[in-house]
């Protein structure tokens, strides 16, 4: 979907499509024309022909970045920092990250919510992995290593 030429575009660049749009309706130009014109899809004027209706130009301009919703990369590295500590420093009984743990962490201190892929797609940029043992020692005691129901795998550093 979006530009069939399939280049990504700023967001001023998007804007000023979307203003290229509205003029363009306001001449009278249809919507399927106006795809055409723009090459764009009709699917994205037909939601842009909408709001300009509802709501004029202004509808059509940008809101803005806001909040996006990551961490900065000053926030990473604290991040990083934090997990380094290990998850008895933040209360928890054993030295096990697992992925809610992390969101938990990152959504009581940076109050920034993740879904729990969003956790592993960031640890996995910021160079942990999964951590899973190749073998068991025969004396484990498994009561003291079972995850609690629903609680995805540990990570690890690999710095």
């Amino acid at each position: 979907m979006g530009t069939r030429t399939h280049r990504s575009l700023s967001s001023v660049e998007l804007e000023r499509r979307r203003l290229q749009a509205a003029d363009l309706f306001e001449q009278g130009m249809r919507p399927v024309r106006v795809a055409e014109a723009l090459e764009v899809t009709r699917q994205a004027v037909s939601v842009w022909h909408r709001a300009w209706r509802e709501g004029g130009v202004e509808a059509l301009r940008s809101k803005g970045t806001g909040n996006n919703g990551y961490l900065s990369d000053e926030q990473k590295q604290e991040l990083d920092d934090l997990l380094k500590a290990g998850p008895t420093a933040f209360g928890w009984e054993d030295q096990r990250w697992t992925l809610a743990r992390v969101r938990a962490l990152i959504e009581e201190r940076f109050t920034v919510r993740y879904e729990i892929s969003g956790v592993w797609y960031l640890l996995d940029r910021m160079g942990w992995s999964r951590q899973v043992p190749k073998m068991r020692a025969m004396e484990r005691n498994e009561e003291v290593f079972a995850a609690p129901a629903g609680e995805p795998t540990a990570f690890r550093s690999e710095t």
